[in-house]
């Protein structure tokens, strides 16, 4: 559908209200938002086995609402967004709209999409609901988000101690990786979207990438402060801080919420405006992804249940480990091909990815300049191209596989 007629059509999203209640061991959150004038959605949180004790939580629930804004607002691009559930001040204001333009920047890219206007958007606030920032002291302990992947596993074996694994909607794959990992603590999160969405999207409604580590960031906050621990601990590195194209002057990063501007951005405004005490930070700051995969292979427990393929674990009927198609599967591969023998990688993949001629173009975008690097979470072009030469370097008395092959010639 087109954007100007969705705009002149559905001026105006507003976020309504949010609710909550214990439900058994759980707490339930409910949001309610409204596209004028007919469109309504009601995504709703459930935090499993939750403490008795549910105090300090009106803002922190507040603000899951105002981060669930983009996944829902993106349908129309509204010129206007309306909070009527709490009072934001004008620096406030400022910022989520700085967090929407550049975490959308994807979205906006994907679609075609010119941002630059200042009446692209406004954020109004209609109510004058003040909610206090949280003060209280916390347990100096680890709220880890985990994802199965290579980053978060490498901080859970650094860190290890007094740790709790922070989980959003795992699947099986997910949940035998956090197992393996010999952490007992863990806090799950179910993140049910409203299917009004998805049907939104089949009509013909705007859809793309929306900034999903902001969400686990405001998530894991609430997490910290409502199981009481004072550490969150991402597993974001240097690497995510490159972009993947320029876009109306602007570079595109798929991977700007990992970035170290969002980092320092949240952390400025968590401790003004959500918890005082709460230590926010990214343990693999300093490390690239190549680094990363080469400390991973010091774990040799994970090889045969590790996942870091979005393509794969986002397969709706059955959950696979590895796509073997995708940008992520391959940049995984090959910063992995330097350190492990053949057996240690079929153990992993199941296959030689460096035989699937499809996969070349891929190999070419995350390595030669000018081409857009894929929107998935690899590393920069530099990295990939030492992968690329530590994987030539090791075969080179060997008969290489195809990708290789080709790549040999080229660079």
């Amino acid at each position: 559908m087109e954007l100007k007629s969705l705009r002149k059509k559905y001026s105006r999203f507003v976020f309504e209200k949010y609710s909550w209640k214990i439900s058994g061991k759980n707490l339930e959150v409910f949001f309610d938002f409204k596209i004028e004038p007919d469109i309504f959605f009601k995504p709703k949180l459930v935090i499993e086995n939750t403490p008795k004790k549910t105090k300090d939580l009106e803002n922190l629930i507040f603000h899951l609402g105002l981060i669930e804004i983009p996944t829902y607002w993106k349908a129309t691009c509204s010129p206007e967004i309306i909070v009527r559930a709490g009072f934001l001040d004008k620096e406030q204001i400022s910022w989520w709209k700085s967090l929407i333009l550049k975490g959308m920047g994807q979205f906006f890219y994907e679609n075609r999409i010119d941002w630059r206007p200042e009446s692209f958007l406004k954020i109004k606030c209609e109510s004058d609901k003040k909610y206090k920032t949280v003060n209280k002291e916390l347990k100096k302990r680890y709220l880890v988000p985990f994802s199965g992947g290579r980053d978060s596993i490498v901080t859970i074996e650094l860190l290890k101690k007094k740790t709790a694994l922070f989980l959003v909607n795992p699947n099986k794959l997910i949940k035998k990786t956090a197992k393996t990992t010999g952490v007992k603590n863990q806090i799950v999160v179910k993140r049910i979207m409203d299917k009004k969405l998805l049907g939104l999207n089949k009509k013909g409604y705007l859809n793309g990438h929306t900034p999903f580590t902001a969400l686990l960031s405001f998530l894991s906050v609430f997490c910290a402060v409502l199981f009481d621990y004072k550490n969150i601990v991402f597993s974001n590195e240097k690497s995510a801080n490159e972009g993947n194209v320029k876009y109306l002057g602007k570079t595109i990063n798929h991977q700007w919420a990992k970035s170290s501007e969002f980092e320092k951005m949240f952390k400025r405004y968590c401790k003004k405006y959500l918890a005082k005490n709460i230590d926010y930070s990214s343990f693999l700051r300093k490390y690239s992804e190549l680094e990363i995969s080469k400390m991973l292979t010091r774990y040799p427990k994970y090889f045969p249940v590790f996942s870091s393929c979005n393509a794969g674990m986002k397969t709706r009927a059955k959950p696979v480990r590895w796509c073997l198609n995708c940008p992520k599967c391959l940049f995984v591969y090959l910063t992995l091909y330097p350190f492990l023998n053949k057996r240690q990688l079929f153990l992993i993949f199941g296959k030689d990815i460096f035989q699937n001629k499809k996969l070349l173009p891929i190999m070419k975008s995350l390595i030669e300049k000018g081409r857009t690097k894929p929107f998935e979470c690899v590393g920069t072009k530099k990295e990939s191209l030492i992968a690329l030469k530590l994987s030539l370097k090791k075969d080179e008395k060997a008969k290489m596989p195809y990708i290789l092959t080709k790549m040999k010639k080229m660079i």
